[in-house]
């Protein structure tokens, strides 16, 4: 490949944002010790807030943004990594404060990057990206209470906000691990489309969105919660004895207003989703995963390729809600 490439950049003059394809050359990207073709990137709601204005994430510009990219390895100073390694990056502030996936080479820390597994190709990854490792987190932590607990089996799961890129993969990859899963959307619409994802049952947010109980009967023996705020306080005091929440998201709000009631009396766990900053180990281990819990031929049913012109025209329709599915970004098209 030319030393010229086409990259997405940001830049900010003033009061004046602004949002570029350009041709760089390699001596543009100034992070990290291992180069990248991508292959793939993808469009989070975090690179939508990104590309509207920085979002208050992008500090020093210009920028190439993209938080998650997956491609091959072109050179390395990196012991691990060598010339024609496939790679997959999510996570550690790439997109932010270092340079991201929306360009047709990167440069990053290689210790940011996992190599990616034989039975899962480039584009299935980016077709995960954060959002569905993050549903593979959270799903696994659900696990945890049949591992770590001693062989308390898990029954019954709620996933609220099932609609999203997080909600709708959780309840997937779930209902593959044997629960029963009660999905909750705010859109009537969507029961067919989450029943066949694998919900057993879908139930409207406005029975959740309400003032909580003390302590409520209990009905989850976990919970994936990605909207925070009276959803999750409701869902913590239905959730049974020993009980796992996995919180990983704030569509709501950031705010929550419950009481210590439900965890002194039934044991439960609250456990955040550290998506951005965990450990290459857990990493490899949950993207080793994925091809066995991940039905991609759905998956790729509401995903849409985009350029990076056309990404440019869909990041708006995400920040507004009226984007559904999973984009994914082809710096080659």
């Amino acid at each position: 490949m030319s030393d010229q490439f086409k990259a997405l950049i940001l830049n900010q003059d003033g009061e004046n944002f602004t949002r570029e394809v350009k041709s760089i050359d390699k001596s543009f990207l100034k992070h990290g010790d291992v180069t990248i073709k991508v292959d793939y990137s993808d469009l989070n709601f975090k690179d939508g807030m990104i590309l509207k204005n920085g979002g208050r994430l992008v500090k020093d510009f210009p920028h190439i943004p993209g938080i998650d990219f997956s491609g091959t390895v072109l050179e390395s100073d990196n012991s691990k990594f060598k010339s024609g390694d496939e790679v997959i990056l999510t996570g550690f502030r790439v997109g932010e404060i270092f340079y991201g996936g929306y360009s047709q080479i990167a440069k990053v820390n290689g210790d940011f990057l996992v190599k990616k597994p034989n039975d899962l190709t480039s584009k299935q990854a980016m077709i995960l990206g954060t959002a569905g490792f993050t549903s593979l987190m959270s799903a696994f932590a659900i696990k945890a209470r049949e591992e770590i607990l001693l062989g308390e089996k898990v029954n019954n799961v709620l996933v609220t906000g099932a609609s999203g890129g997080v909600g709708s993969i959780a309840v997937m990859i779930l209902n593959k691990m044997g629960y029963n899963v009660t999905a909750v959307s705010g859109k009537d619409s969507n029961t067919d489309y989450l029943k066949s994802l694998g919900a057993r049952s879908v139930v409207n947010r406005s029975e959740f969105d309400k003032d909580p109980k003390l302590i409520d009967k209990g009905l989850w023996d976990g919970v994936v919660d990605t909207v925070g705020g009276k959803i999750l306080a409701n869902a913590i005091v239905q959730t049974n004895s020993n009980g796992i929440i996995a919180v990983c998201g704030n569509a709501s709000t950031n705010e929550l207003n419950t009481n210590v009631i439900p965890f002194m009396l039934r044991g439960i766990k609250l456990w955040g989703m550290d998506s951005a900053n965990c450990s290459i180990k857990r990493r490899e281990f949950i993207w080793g995963e994925a091809a066995k819990l991940i039905d991609f031929t759905k998956v790729q049913s509401f995903t849409k390729e985009l350029s990076f012109t056309e990404l440019l025209e869909t990041y708006p329709k995400l920040l507004k809600g009226e984007f559904f599915g999973r984009a994914i970004v082809n710096p080659n098209k």
